[in-house]
C-alpha cells in the first residue's frame, strides 16, 4: 500500500534510505519533510530497540516507512535490488565499496534503473587519500579548514555540535543534490550517482572565510563575525544569562548606543579600540537581566535577540507566530523549511524501525510507474 500522496514540493518522489549514522538519516528527513516517500531500510538489530505500543520519537524518522532486510542474507539483497529497481533516488551512507561488496553497489543498481539517482553520503568521500579512513563529523570540519576559525582568541577551537559536518555539510547537501539530480532527469530521463562528502560540505559552507583568510582575515576570535568585534557578539547579563548584538550597519550601532546607553560615539571600526569596548559592553549589559534587556532592545532596529533554551525558543512569541517549532508525539522539533506558497511541507509522525512491511512497499511501488519527476 502506497501512502496518500503527500502536498511537499517532492511530493511522488521514492527514496530508498539504507539507515546509517545522522547524516544520512538527516537527509532522508528532510527529503520526507519536502514530500518524498521515504523507506528507510533497517538491519534487523534496529527493531529491538523499538517499543510498537508507544509512538515512536525519532525525528530522523518522521515522515517515512520503515522495513527491515537482512544486507548479509542474500535473498535480502535481492529484495533490495528490487526495490531500488523501483526507487527514484537512494541514500548510501557506507564507505566506499561497501555497497559494492554487498551486491547493491551503483553499477548493478543503476543497470537495472537507469533513471535511479544513487546518493553516497560519507565524510571524507568516493577517493582521496583518507576515503576508506574512519572518521566522525569532527575530523571533517577540522580537515575542511571550518574548525580553525570557531572559538575565541587565545583558546581552542569550539565544537559546533556536529551541525556544520554532518548536518549542513552532510544531509542537507545530498538532499539539496538529490534534487537537483530529479530536475536533470526530468530533462535527460537519466540518474546519476552523487558523491556527497561532510569534508567537502564544510569547505563550501566555510566557502567565503577561504578567500578572507587570503587577506584581512586575523586569526581565530578577533575579527568582526567571530566574536572580535564589540558590536558583534554574545554578552552575559545580570542573571547569568546571555543575550546577542549583531550591530554592523551603522545606523543600527547608533541606535544600540543610544538605546542601552552606551558610550555616545564609541568608535565601531578602530580595531584597536575592540578588545577594550568588548569589555566596556560587557560590564554594560551585565548591569540588567536579560528580561530587562529584552523590554529596552527586542523589536528595535539594534539588531538583538537573547539567546534562548530550546524550550524557551519554542515559547517565544516570534517563533510560536510562526509555527518553527512543534511538538509531534510529544517531542518538541522544527517545523519542516523552506516555506512553499503552493505545495506545503510538512513535518510527520516518525515511525518505528522495522513498523512497515516490504512486500507493501514493493508492491505499492509499481516498476512501471516510476517517475519522481512531480508528475503521475
Amino acid at each position: 500500500m502506497t501512502p496518500d500522496r503527500p502536498t511537499g514540493p517532492l511530493g511522488g518522489l521514492r527514496v530508498v534510505e539504507l539507515v546509517g549514522q545522522g547524516s544520512g538519516p538527516y537527509c532522508g528527513m528532510l527529503l520526507a519533510d519536502l514530500g518524498a516517500d521515504v523507506v528507510a531500510v533497517e538491519r534487523p538489530s534496529a527493531t529491538t530497540a523499538a517499543v510498537p505500543d508507544r509512538p515512536a520519537t525519532n525525528p530522523l524518522n518522521r515522515g517515512k516507512r520503515s522495513v527491515v532486510l537482512d544486507m548479509k542474507a542474500p535473498a535480502d539483497i535481492r529484495r533490495m535490488l528490487d526495490l531500488l529497481a523501483r526507487a527514484d533516488a537512494f541514500i548510501d551512507p557506507f564507505r566506499p565499496g561497501v555497497c559494492e561488496r554487498l551486491g547493491i553497489g551503483p553499477d548493478v543498481a543503476c543497470a537495472r534503473n537507469q533513471r535511479l539517482i544513487y546518493g553516497r553520503m560519507t565524510g571524507w568521500g568516493q577517493d582521496g587519500p583518507l576515503a576508506h579512513t574512519a572518521g566522525h563529523d569532527l575530523n571533517y570540519i577540522a580537515l575542511s579548514g571550518a574548525l580553525s576559525a570557531i572559538g575565541p582568541a587565545g583558546g581552542p577551537p569550539v565544537i559546533p555540535l556536529n551541525l556544520l559536518g554532518d548536518f549542513a555539510g552532510g544531509g542537507m547537501l545530498l538532499a539539496m543534490g538529490i534534487a537537483c539530480a530529479a530536475f536533470e532527469r526530468s530533462h535527460s530521463g537519466r540518474g546519476q550517482v552523487i558523491d556527497a562528502a561532510m569534508v567537502d560540505g564544510a569547505a563550501l559552507i566555510f566557502g567565503p572565510f577561504f578567500a578572507a583568510s587570503a587577506g584581512g582575515w586575523g586569526p581565530r576570535g578577533t575579527n568582526m563575525l567571530d566574536g572580535g568585534a564589540h558590536f558583534y557578539n554574545v554578552y552575559e547579563t545580570s542573571d547569568g544569562e546571555w543575550i546577542s548584538i549583531g550591530a554592523i550597519e551603522p545606523q543600527f550601532y547608533a541606535e544600540l548606543l543610544t538605546r542601552a546607553g552606551l558610550p555616545p560615539g564609541a568608535p565601531q571600526w578602530d580595531r584597536a579600540r575592540w578588545g577594550d569596548l568588548t569589555i566596556r559592553f560587557a560590564e554594560i549589559f551585565r548591569s540588567r537581566t536579560r528580561a530587562e534587556w529584552c523590554e529596552l532592545l527586542e523589536g528595535t532596529e539594534t539588531c538583538f535577540a537573547p539567546v534562548l533554551s530550546p524550550a524557551e525558543a519554542a515559547a517565544h512569541p516570534h517563533n510560536a507566530a510562526r509555527g518553527t517549532v512543534i511538538s509531534i508525539n510529544g517531542v518538541p522539533q522544527p517545523q519542516a523549511a523552506p516555506r512553499f506558497s503552493r505545495t506545503p511541507a510538512s513535518a510527520k509522525a516518525a515511525c518505528h524501525p522495522g513498523q512497515h512491511r516490504y512486500t507493501d512497499v514493493v508492491d505499492g511501488w509499481s516498476s512501471a510507474d516510476v517517475h519522481g519527476d512531480g508528475t503521475d
